[in-house]
Parts: C-alpha cells; sequence; structure tokens
C-alpha cells in the first residue's frame, strides 16, 4: 500500500485513523505521548509492528517535549515515558521490543550529553521504520513460495500493510504471490468484535485487486468441509519459545478447524514478535477489552443493557496445531523450540 500506516512527519507522529475505515481515510497527528497513547489504546493504530513503531516515536516526542540539558533528569523523563507507553497494549511484544531498543540507546551512550541522546534515539525509531520495512518484504519472499497458483486463501484479522511500516505480514506474503503472477482467492473472516477482516483487510485488499471475499467468523467450518480453503496464513503479537502463538481472538479457532481439514496453517511473524523469555503460550499476557466492543457495534446498542460480557483481544494457538512460522530469518518448522532458536540465531541479521 502506498499510503504509511505510521509516519513521522513535522515533529509528529502521523497515523491513519484505523477505526473510521473504510468509510474514510483520516490522518491523525499526535503531538505529544499522551495522544499517541490514546491512539495506541483505541486502537486506532493496531498491529503488532506498528505498536513497535508507534512506542519508538512515543520515545522520540518525549524527547523532543523535554527541555531539559541535565542527563539524569533526561533519563528519568524517558524512564517515565516507558513505563507508561508499556500499560497501552500488554500482548504485543514488539511495543516492548521497540522500547527495549530506545531504553538501551541511553544506557550504551552512558557519557553523551542530551542533545546527542535525542539525536541517537531519532536515529534509533528510524531505523525500526526501516528494518520493518525491510523484513516485511524478507518474510513475503519466504512466505510467497508455499503459495501455488490458484490458491483459495484464508485469513483473520489484519496482517497487511495497515498493521506494519509496509507490506505487512500475512497479507505481505499474498502480495508478493500475486507480484510472482499467481493467481489467489482471500477469504477474509470479519473478525468479530471490532471487524478488523471486514473493515480493513477487505479494504486493503480490494485497493491490490486482490479476488477478495468476506465470510462471518462462524463461516470458516463451513468453507473448509466443502474444500474451498487450500492454506490459512495469520499474523501474530507474540510467540512463545516452543512456537505458541497469540494472535486475535478466532485464529485458534481456525487451527482447530484446520487440523482436522487436513489444511496447512501458517503464522508470519518478524523475529521481533518472538518472546524467547517465555516458555509456552500460557505465560503470554492476554488483553481483556471493554464489553462495549461486544455490545455495541458503530455505537449501537445491539444486547440488552447490563449483560455480563468476556472479550479477550486474543487467543493463543499452540505449536502443534500450526504447520511452520515463516519470519524474515527463514521458515521455521516443527520441532519448532529447537528450531526458532536456531533459526533466529543463525540467521540473525
Amino acid at each position: 500500500m502506498s499510503i504509511p500506516t505510521i509516519d513521522w512527519v513535522n515533529n509528529s507522529v502521523k497515523i491513519i485513523n484505523q477505526k473510521i475505515l473504510p468509510s474514510k481515510l483520516e490522518f491523525i497527528y499526535c503531538r505529544d505521548i499522551k495522544a499517541l497513547y490514546k491512539a495506541i489504546k483505541t486502537l486506532q493504530v493496531r498491529g503488532a509492528p506498528a505498536l513497535g513503531i508507534a512506542a519508538a516515536l512515543g520515545i522520540v516526542l518525549t524527547t523532543r517535549h523535554s527541555k531539559t540539558k541535565d542527563r539524569a533528569r533526561f533519563k528519568k523523563q524517558l524512564d517515565k515515558a516507558i513505563r507508561y507507553l508499556s500499560t497501552a497494549r500488554p500482548t504485543a511484544v514488539n511495543l516492548f521490543s521497540a522500547l527495549k531498543r530506545m531504553e538501551a540507546i541511553v544506557r550504551e551512550n552512558s557519557y553523551a550529553s542530551v542533545v546527542k541522546l535525542k539525536k541517537l534515539l531519532f536515529k534509533e525509531a528510524m531505523a525500526i521504520i526501516k528494518e520493518d520495512k525491510l523484513v516485511c518484504r524478507k518474510m513475503a519472499k519466504f512466505g510467497a513460495r508455499l503459495i501455488k497458483d490458484n490458491d483459495r486463501i484464508l485469513t483473520i484479522c489484519n496482517a497487511g500493510a495497515l498493521a506494519t511500516a509496509d507490506y505487512g505480514t500475512a497479507l505481505g506474503v499474498i502480495y508478493r504471490a500475486k507480484e510472482e503472477g499467481k493467481s489467489i482467492k482471500v477469504f477474509s473472516c470479519e473478525t468479530r468484535p471490532l471487524l478488523q477482516g471486514a473493515r480493513l483487510t477487505t479494504w486493503e485488499l480490494l485497493k491490490e485487486n486482490i479476488d477478495t471475499t468476506l465470510i462471518c467468523d462462524n463461516m470458516a467450518a463451513s468453507l473448509m468441509a466443502n474444500k474451498k480453503i487450500d492454506k490459512i496464513f495469520v499474523g501474530a503479537d507474540r510467540i512463545a519459545a516452543n512456537g505458541d502463538t497469540a494472535n486475535k481472538i478466532g485464529t485458534y479457532n481456525l487451527a482447530v478447524l484446520a487440523k482436522y481439514h487436513k489444511i496447512p496453517f501458517y503464522v508470519v511473524a518478524p523475529a521481533s514478535t518472538f518472546d524467547l523469555g517465555i516458555q509456552s503460550g500460557n505465560q503470554i499476557p492476554i488483553e481483556n477489552r471493554s464489553g462495549r466492543e461486544i455490545t455495541h457495534i458503530f455505537g449501537r446498542s445491539i444486547a440488552p443493557s447490563g449483560i455480563k460480557t468476556y472479550n479477550p483481544a486474543f487467543d493463543v494457538t499452540p505449536h502443534k496445531l500450526i504447520t511452520a512460522i515463516i519470519t524474515e530469518r527463514g521458515i521455521i518448522e516443527s520441532p519448532f523450540k529447537e528450531n526458532i532458536k536456531e533459526i533466529l540465531v543463525r540467521n540473525a541479521i
């Protein structure tokens, strides 16, 4: 997609307001960290890689508003900003990875002046954006090898350009396959409760002239049973050391169905989405969101007042249900625990 999802423009973070797509393409300019925090919290900007970029640019915003020349005071301001942004979304590990990188800049340049640190932090944020673009293209190249001409692909949520700085993860694979001349048909799950598949993925795919069909989430099993799906590609927000993968709620459903119907199930995610400090999916923190997202659609109530709700934003797919994980460093297959460590370390950029 030629329109950047997130960028640094005129000392502000420019983002596409994803809450109001596809009815309107609107840009938001976050000029302070509170505005950016709100954008992250309310899903105006979303997608694991994009959240990492947003976190890095949030630190840049903090440096631009800081007037102190005292290094110790400057570091306290950054530490406070890092703690603040860390509470915005708990599941997507890219957000935390980016904040750690920004924190490391200050730690590793212990004698640098505040002016120098501001420049170094800005440079690091720009490097994170540049790397994400490169990573998207590399994942797409690896993943496109798995797609055959006339494949019918199922996906959920939005793992495309709107979730990254460039191509996307799962959708990036599809874009690359199309560029290679392969004919592809995509089925997009609507992705309740916030309809990222219906609103965002279909919007992206139609812009790229890809044959796309929207389905309700509970139609996936019927499609598979009628042999209308060849492969499933999804993104990820955090991957444990054993390959267990957290992604948008409903992903686990698809993985179980895929296993039963003997359909390959692929996860597409950069190395930054792996959390090797977590041994299994049981340790991945799952964000629970407001029940209003279930009881209301576009501000209109669809449920009785006072009804109890359960609204986890993500679920965890056990590694045993995953055919392979596609990264910028290669395709990882079972046994995942051994191969994740080998490929991520051996092929480190």
